[in-house]
């Protein structure tokens, strides 16, 4: 057997089973929804609101696995609790926002660990606190198709008024445009994309996802498509590194994704720090 064939059977052979190949495209799928949001995450500062949502689903899923039903609705029904709890806590003057999202940050995630403490399956639900790209189901590709839909969709339709909100939002008010229901939307969007992206790294590292991509692409250009297009590689060429981790390697795949992405950041630092020299 020469050495191409080799190399072509080690990366053909995960294909065979059918679970391995829906990991893939589970990956690939939360890669694409999460880099598309990337940039707008880290322009509008809402790393920590994406880090407190991805926290605060934990309940959900843990109540939704005792009571029977799909873990993503369990999980979507409480990023929509958290997003708009932090806001109505928030709405009190003499409560910053970040305040807002600390409480119901840990207040949430909390709870989750109690309940999945008492919880006689908290054994099954292990892969939701460091994901398992491995272990989605054909209903879960399904959700996360039309979530990635949305999310594209949503960011095509609404490109303008979400630029012009996070960049400039008192001339935003004054062309009439509402900061506040933009944001809303945002988050709603980056709620969405936490949970379907849960399954692949996990509560504990999603946040790297939504993050990494655009912070590392942020480095390398200032021009939004550009932003978009590395996040875009960054995410999916990590998604394809943790797959075969996983695979190969029996590691569990949210580390091996978040690890891909620090390294794809620290390379764009570096290569910035040298071109500046």
């Amino acid at each position: 057997m020469t050495f191409l064939s080799s190399v072509v059977q080690w990366l053909t052979e995960p294909f065979l089973y059918g679970f391995v190949t829906r990991g893939l495209v589970a990956g690939l799928l939360a890669g694409i929804a999460c880099s598309a949001l990337s940039a707008f995450v880290v322009w509008r500062g809402m790393a920590f609101m994406g880090d407190a949502i991805a926290h605060a689903v934990l309940p959900g899923i843990v109540l939704a696995y005792s009571l029977g039903i799909g873990l993503f609705f369990g999980a979507l029904g409480a990023a929509i609790f958290a997003v708009f709890g932090i806001g109505l806590l928030s709405k009190d003057d003499r409560l910053k926002e970040d305040t807002a999202i600390g409480v119901m940050f840990s207040g949430l995630f909390a709870l989750g660990i109690i309940m999945l403490s008492r919880s006689t399956s908290g054994q099954d639900l292990s892969h939701v606190l460091f994901g398992n790209i491995l272990g989605v189901n054909t209903s879960d590709i399904g959700y996360m198709a039309i979530v990635v839909g949305i999310v594209l969709i949503s960011l095509k339709l609404f490109h303008k008024e979400v630029l012009v909100t996070s960049f400039d939002p008192a001339h935003a008010v004054a062309i009439g445009l509402s900061p506040s229901l933009i944001r809303y939307g945002l988050l709603m969007l980056v709620a969405l994309t936490t949970v379907i992206a849960i399954q692949t790294v996990g509560v504990v590292m999603v946040l790297a996802l939504l993050v990494t991509p655009g912070a590392a692409a942020s480095l390398l250009s200032h021009n939004l498509k550009k932003i978009i297009r590395l996040s875009l590689v960054f995410s999916t060429s990590a998604t394809v590194v943790g797959f075969y981790a996983s695979y190969y390697g029996n590691f569990p795949s949210g580390p091996i994704i978040v690890l891909t992405l620090t390294v794809f950041f620290l390379g764009a630092f570096v290569y910035v720090r040298l071109r500046r020299i």
